[in-house]
């Protein structure tokens, strides 16, 4: 019998989430093997720019999932809007996220501890609404859909990002050749509950598509130690103990029956752009 998907888990949340640290570590691994693709929030602003109707004069952006705040803080940076409210139910990545804001000049983000199935905002009180690899974390993302169309104001604009079923597929090659996880490339997809597949389809449930973006981005991790790196903070794989969370002796393992050589692996990034539907009561 298969495990549950560790994104769907609420027993893994604390494994995945409590340490700010392991996020970090796994983030840095991924962009120091970034050879193409946009940055994420970079590409979120110019959606945003792009889209709405006034993006000089927006007032709350809304930043779901927000983590440790990458994207909040570019989005308070570049976009400028009167106040960006980060939201995450992880309060180690909320700690971290507070820390970093402080070296914003001015005091325009707070980041609040909550659940994106019961937003803890006004109906209408969001201009914008940013939606970035966390839908998946749900069971239900149909209802975190519904949940950002009550809080987007009259023409308002969400911005919804995942990846694709597929994504990194490559190195679920490299984990079963080195016999870490012989069935790596038998376990369900990490992205199963909202992927690049599916996620217009689930935005209309409650918004108007606008418009969908696709854009694929390639990775070429240097070495075992580099793809370890990684590797260590991946939910997917059924490793050994001792090897979850320790890249040092996930890089022994690789190296111990493989020869070392560089790993390119791609992943699919979907952005939808949506509005609340016209006449349709908040």
């Amino acid at each position: 019998m298969n495990e549950p998907n560790p994104f769907l888990n609420p027993a893994r949340q604390r494994d995945l989430y409590g340490h700010a640290s392991r996020l970090a570590g796994r983030t840095s691994a991924l962009m120091r093997a970034k050879i193409s693709g946009r940055p994420v929030p970079e590409t979120i602003v110019s959606l945003v720019q792009t889209h709405h109707g006034q993006p000089d004069r927006l007032g709350v952006v809304l930043d779901i999932g927000c983590g440790r705040g990458t994207s909040s803080l570019v989005i308070a940076e570049q976009l400028r809007p009167r106040r960006v409210v980060g939201l995450d139910a992880a309060p180690s990545l909320l700690a971290q996220a507070r820390e970093r804001a402080k070296e914003l000049p001015d005091n325009t983000v707070d980041f609040v501890e909550g659940d994106f199935h019961d937003l803890p905002l006004p109906t209408g009180s969001s201009d914008v609404v940013v939606a970035a690899f966390c839908l998946y974390h749900s069971p239900q993302p149909r209802d975190v859909i519904a949940q950002i169309a009550r809080v987007l104001a009259p023409g308002g604009l969400a911005v919804l990002v995942t990846k694709g079923l597929d994504s990194y597929q490559e190195m679920d090659r490299l984990v079963a050749s080195a016999g870490l996880d012989p069935r790596a490339a038998q376990h369900e997809s990490l992205y199963t509950a909202a992927h690049s597949g599916n996620l217009a389809d689930l935005a209309a449930s409650s918004l108007d598509v606008i418009a969908v973006l696709d854009e694929e981005h390639v990775f070429t991790f240097d070495g075992h130690d580099h793809t370890a790196q990684y590797l260590a903070t991946n939910p997917k794989y059924d490793l050994a103990p001792g090897l979850y969370g320790n890249p040092g002796a996930l890089a022994a393992n690789l190296h111990e029956f493989l020869p070392d050589q560089l790993l390119t692996t791609r992943s699919r990034i979907t952005f939808v752009l949506a509005q609340p539907i016209e006449g349709q009561p908040a």
